[in-house]
């Protein structure tokens, strides 16, 4: 899972993202095929999911994020080499499950969301040492999830101060 020799332009939104239930999850339920800032439309799309995971327990919520990152692992990957891409802008599976895990043990309430939000956002974008070099030296499914994992464990350890703070 490499640079393709035939790649497609990354900015293309390729028609199977609605036909293809891989490529629809993948582009975060379309999120990804908006045109501006895609990877903050999957951050937004990964919310609602939220307030449903902090009905489990605290093992189930972890469990579900070991299950959606080693999905991502594989799901990520499939799509880019379908797609030819190594990492299309409009795949965002990777931002939802950074978001998740920033959330992960936080209360319960809007502007703990909105916080989230911002600050996994912040190190999304921002990619502190070592998030830039994993971004730019690791490649494939795992290359594409990895730094947006590494995001959302800065952003939650950035988090988990906050409630420290605050609660």
């Amino acid at each position: 899972m490499t640079d393709h020799p035939n790649q497609v332009p990354a900015e293309f939104v390729p028609p199977s993202v609605w036909r293809n239930p891989w490529h629809f999850l993948a582009f975060g339920f379309g999120s990804g095929t908006l045109p501006k800032a895609p990877g903050t439309w999957g951050s937004l799309v990964a919310l609602p999911f939220i307030p449903l995971w902090q009905m489990l327990p605290d093992w189930g919520y972890w469990l579900m994020l070991g299950i959606t990152m080693l999905f991502g692992f594989w799901l990520c990957g499939k799509v880019a080499d379908d797609l030819r891409v190594h990492d299309h802008e409009g795949i965002v599976w990777d931002e939802m499950v950074g978001m998740w895990i920033t959330l992960w043990l936080v209360p319960e309430g809007w502007y703990w969301l909105l916080t989230g939000f911002l600050v996994f956002r912040f190190f999304d974008i921002l990619k502190p040492w070592p998030i830039r070099w994993i971004d730019r030296q690791v490649h494939g499914g795992v290359g594409i999830m990895l730094d947006d994992v590494l995001a959302g464990v800065f952003a939650w350890l950035a988090m988990q101060g906050l409630v420290w703070c605050f609660t």
